[in-house]
Order: structure tokens, then C-alpha cells, then sequence
């Protein structure tokens, strides 16, 4: 549930600012960044007692890595992740008035958004694991505030998130992404989660080793 309104909310709000924006791209950007970071308050906040939002297969990627999930656990959580992002991009497709899924012919591609998906993914998993750590209240702020920076100070845009990238390539709109890129970007986010996930211990192995001693 929680992916499916955050592609609701991702691709929903793209259409509307898209229409509303007269050409102006800069202007429809800021609004279907504001609307995501909003959403994401809301859906982490909403989520997090249930099931830990996982509403990024990132994140459980992470949580397996840690050994804080068990492999078919996190199949499930992906499998479910996937699904809801698919329903999402249906639904908001449909509240618009579009067919519920038409592939993108929006092309994103090249080694320079395969990097900024890599630094994006990776920002926002040492921004969840260190937020987490010691605000826990305060993540889902944390990560709202990252994701709208990271739409402008990222050239992809900041998918850094496997489902959403994968359900994205079905809507031909402002924020679709060509079927045949989606493949780069999910590799791109992964090894950006598991690179954030190994510096992060290393950052903070010394000073649990610093408490013991």
C-alpha cells in the first residue's frame, strides 16, 4: 500500500504540474518534487509501525545486508513493493484520465545519470541508516527533505528506488522513463544502496568499538 500511494503521488502529481506548468519544466519539477517529499512524510510516518515502511526495495536490500531480515522476507517485501508501484502508476494514470499503462518514451539514459542514480541511492540510504540511528522520530523528514533536494541537485532526477523505477516505465508522462533504461538505473540504485550501506558501518564501527573499550 504505502509504494502504491508513493506512485500515486510521484506520477500523479507529475501529470497535474506538468498540465498547470505551461511549458515550463523548472516550475513543474519543483511541484512534483514538493508533492513527493509531502507524500513521503506522510506514507513513512503512516507505515512505519506496520511494517517499517519498506516502501523502497533499497531499503530492503539494506535490511538484508544487515542481516535485520531473512532472504525470503525480503523477497516478499519486494514482491509486494513491486506490485503496490504497479497499481500506483495504473491508478494515477487513471485519475488523469489515461490509459491505466502505456509505455514511456521518456529516454533516461547514459553513464552520467547511471552515476547520479548510484550517488542519489546511496545519499538517501546513509540519510535513513543514520537518521534512524539516532532521531528515529525525525526519519521521515529526513528522508522527505533529501528526496526533494535530490530532484534538483541530481541530473536523473532521483528514482533511487527500484519499483518506483520499474513502474515509472509505464507512463508515458512527465515522469516516465524508457522501458529499455530502467535495467542501468535499478543496478545503478543497488550498488549506491549496498555502497552506502559498508560505509556506513565502517563510519560507525569505530566509535561502538570506542564504547566498548
Amino acid at each position: 500500500m504505502g509504494t502504491a500511494f508513493l506512485l500515486i503521488a510521484v506520477v500523479g502529481s507529475g501529470i497535474m504540474a506538468e498540465r498547470l506548468s505551461s511549458g515550463n519544466v523548472a516550475l513543474a519539477l519543483l511541484a512534483n518534487a514538493v508533492a513527493t517529499g509531502g507524500a513521503l512524510v506522510a506514507l513513512i510516518l503512516c507505515f512505519a509501525p506496520i511494517s517499517g515502511a519498506h516502501i523502497n526495495p533499497v531499503v530492503t536490500l539494506v535490511e538484508f545486508a544487515r542481516r535485520r531480515i531473512a532472504g525470503r522476507e525480503a523477497l516478499w517485501y519486494v514482491a509486494a513493493q513491486v506490485l503496490g508501484a504497479l497499481a500506483g502508476v495504473a491508478l494515477a494514470n487513471l485519475l488523469f484520465g489515461l490509459p491505466p499503462l502505456v509505455m514511456s518514451h521518456h529516454g533516461r539514459s547514459g553513464p552520467i545519470l547511471m552515476l547520479s542514480e548510484f550517488i542519489a541511492t546511496a545519499g538517501l540510504v546513509l540519510t535513513i541508516l543514520g537518521s534512524a540511528r539516532r532521531t528515529p522520530n525525525l526519519t521521515a523528514f529526513a528522508v522527505a527533505s533529501y528526496i526533494v533536494a535530490a530532484y534538483w541537485f541530481t541530473p536523473s532526477t532521483s528514482f533511487a528506488n527500484p519499483a518506483v523505477t520499474v513502474a515509472r516505465a509505464l507512463t508515458d508522462t512527465f515522469t516516465g522513463i524508457l522501458p529499455n533504461d530502467v535495467l542501468p538505473f535499478v543496478v545503478a540504485q543497488a550498488l549506491g544502496a549496498l555502497a552506502a550501506t559498508y560505509l556506513f558501518a565502517w563510519l560507525v564501527e569505530p566509535e561502538v568499538e570506542e564504547r566498548r573499550a
